[in-house]
């Protein structure tokens, strides 16, 4: 087939292209110097990587530009506390600069600030000049703060704790020491359990777990057993049983609630979009988090750090999730 075609009213066309009649074309005057200037991009990708497909020949002319870190404000600054990660933060420090550039507010009144009395957000909110001083500082209502303070949102990870987790500075005493005593009892017979360098972890883990046994024994104590007689358990629902789904089955009489499957990798990584599969409202009055994972060892460490850091009723095990996430890592 030929690469051009002959139209009926004598006009060319290229292949998947569909002529056009000559009573239905606007003549529009074109600017030759930005013509030219938007053409050079195409030149210049022409000269590389040979691409395929009947968009070719067109230029990525409205990609748009990846926003630099620089041109954003630290997170700590702009609710007005001192950055932790110091001289290494990528971010900017300079709040004049920052409101110099930023973008007109969206209105004269914060809703965030109006419910809840303190904008999470700080200079970096949309209505920002709603709850910020004339020398930049944040304005907090404390009264309505502590009244609103129990219908806020629980088990939400600082940025100091997803740090820790993603430079493995956490610590999982109890599952170090079921992962030595584990390894000695898969010794052949007659083998001692465990070698020299087995046994000093096991010291090491027992002296981690004396500091946080106590802790664990007043957190398991204060939970109790779970009676579920009676009582309607909203099953979790992987992207659909979210904070806000949970809060309008609540509404609708649900008991037990659980969340959504959280990757037990993802979490002792320090993964924010996986610590936020952790969050819990305060109407949720037994909450559960469900934890899928391949590996004995980094369940148990997902399993401890969410007993340790969060305040859930129980801990739900998925044995066996099809959909690819999870199926194919086994």
């Amino acid at each position: 087939m030929a690469a051009e075609t002959q139209a009926t009213e004598g006009q060319t066309t290229s292949k998947g292209e569909a002529p056009i009649k000559p009573e239905y074309i606007i003549q529009r005057e074109v600017n030759k110097a930005a013509a030219t200037e938007a053409a050079l991009p195409a030149e210049e990708e022409s000269k590389g990587e040979k691409k395929s497909g009947q968009n070719k020949k067109r230029a990525a002319k409205n990609k748009p530009k990846p926003r630099q870190n620089a041109e954003r404000l630290c997170r700590s600054v702009a609710i007005g506390e001192e950055c932790t990660i110091g001289a290494a933060c990528k971010s900017s420090h300079d709040v004049a600069a920052f409101m110099e550039k930023k973008e007109p507010d969206l209105g004269l009144q914060c809703p965030i600030f109006d419910e809840f009395g303190k904008c999470v957000f700080g200079l970096r909110c949309r209505y920002a000049m709603a709850h910020t001083t004339a020398e930049f500082t944040q304005v907090v209502d404390n009264e309505k703060l502590q009244k609103t303070q129990p219908n806020q949102v629980l088990n939400q990870m600082s940025r100091d704790m997803q740090i820790r987790l993603r430079k493995h500075q956490e610590k999982f005493p109890r599952t170090q020491e079921f992962d030595v005593q584990w390894q000695a009892s898969m010794k052949d017979n007659g083998a001692q359990a465990g070698s020299a360098n087995t046994e000093e972890s096991a010291r090491d883990a027992q002296d981690d777990t004396v500091k946080t046994e106590q802790a664990s024994k007043r957190q398991r104590k204060a939970r109790g057993r779970i009676d579920y007689r009676g009582k309607t358990y909203l099953a979790p629902l992987t992207t659909v049983g979210n904070l806000p789904f949970r809060r309008v089955c609540k509404e609708f009489g649900v008991n037990i609630t659980c969340s959504e499957m959280a990757i037990a990798g993802n979490i002792i990584q320090g993964q924010g979009s996986e610590l936020a599969l952790l969050k819990r409202h305060a109407s949720e009055d037994i909450f559960g988090v469900q934890l899928a994972g391949n590996r004995a060892d980094i369940v148990g460490k997902a399993a401890e750090f969410v007993s340790n850091n969060c305040d859930v009723d129980f801990i739900d095990l998925n044995m066996g999730c099809p959909i690819d996430m999870a199926f194919n890592n086994g």
